[in-house]
C-alpha cells in the first residue's frame, strides 16, 4: 500500500523546489506538495504558526509522513505535536526549533542579522531573496546547481505575495518550538548539511538529543538544502526510514 508523503518547503520558495527529490523517490509513495500559505498559488493565512499549520492541515492525509525543510520543518514539528493522528513520522531537513539566537540558544542567526534582512526585504525584496538563496547554497559542493534550482523555485515578491512573504519572515523571527520538542512522540529522521549557515548543525544535534525518538545524518560539504545537492542519498534515507 502506498504511503503518503507530504513535503513542506521553506520560506520564499514554492513546491517546485521538491522536483529533484520527488524524481529520486521510488513509486512506493503518494507525494503531496502543498505550497505554504501565501507562497506559489496558495492563499495567505494570518501571520502565526498556528494559522499557517491550520491552513496546511486539510492537505495532510491521516497517518502521513511529513517531510519538512527549514520553515517547513518548523511547521511539521508543530503539526506533529498538535495533530498526532495525522502524522505518523517526520523527516526534518535543515531544521531548527528556533531560527534566531537567544542568550540560551547560540545555534542560530543573530537577531540583528534577521532584523536587517526583514528591513531589506521591505525595500528591495528581489535582491533580498537572491541573498537568501546565496546563504542557503553557501558551502555546498554543488553550490551553483543548488542556487540555480532555488532561484527557479522562488515565489515572486510581487504585489500578490510580498505581504505573505514578510509574514513568513516574521514567523522565522518569532517562532521558538523548544518547549514542545520533548512532546513530539513520532519517530523522526533528521537530515542536515555540515556547512548550513542558516540552521547550524548544533541545532539539529540538539533536536536529535531532545526528541524522544530521533536519528541525525549530517552530509559533509553540504549547505542548507541537502535534498537538492544529494537527492539520491536523501531519497534512500527517507525510503529506509519510512518503510522500516
Amino acid at each position: 500500500m502506498s504511503r503518503d508523503l507530504v513535503l513542506l518547503h521553506g520560506w520564499g520558495l514554492s513546491s517546485s523546489v521538491w522536483k529533484p527529490l520527488a524524481a529520486a523517490l521510488s513509486g512506493t509513495f503518494t507525494l503531496h506538495t502543498p505550497n505554504l500559505p501565501g507562497h506559489g498559488t496558495a492563499a495567505p493565512a494570518r501571520p502565526s504558526l498556528n494559522e499557517w499549520a491550520d491552513a496546511l492541515l486539510s492537505r495532510i492525509p491521516e497517518d502521513a509522513v511529513l517531510v519538512g525543510w527549514s520553515l517547513g520543518a518548523q511547521l511539521a514539528l508543530h503539526l506533529a505535536r498538535q495533530n498526532p493522528e495525522r502524522v505518523a513520522r517526520l523527516v526534518l531537513i535543515g531544521a531548527s526549533p528556533r531560527f534566531v539566537q537567544a542568550d540560551d540558544w547560540p545555534a542560530a542567526l543573530p537577531g540583528a542579522t534577521l532584523s536587517a534582512f526583514r528591513q531589506d526585504f521591505d525595500t528591495t525584496p528581489d535582491a533580498t531573496q537572491r541573498r537568501f538563496v546565496a546563504l542557503q547554497s553557501f558551502g555546498d559542493s554543488a553550490r551553483k546547481a543548488v542556487a540555480a534550482t532555488l532561484t527557479d523555485s522562488l515565489t515572486s515578491a510581487d504585489e500578490h505575495h510580498k505581504a505573505a512573504l514578510a509574514d513568513g519572515l516574521r514567523l522565522l523571527a518569532e517562532a521558538d518550538l523548544r518547549a514542545l520538542i520533548p512532546d513530539v512522540r513520532q519517530p523522526v529522521r533528521l537530515l542536515h548539511g555540515s556547512e548550513d549557515k542558516l540552521m547550524p548543525v548544533a541545532a539539529a544535534e540538539w533536536l536529535a538529543d531532545t526528541l524522544p525518538d530521533a536519528r541525525l545524518t549530517v552530509f559533509g560539504q553540504c549547505g542548507h538544502a541537502p535534498f537538492l545537492s544529494r537527492p539520491e542519498e536523501c531519497a534512500t534515507l527517507i525510503e529506509g526510514f519510512v518503510l522500516d
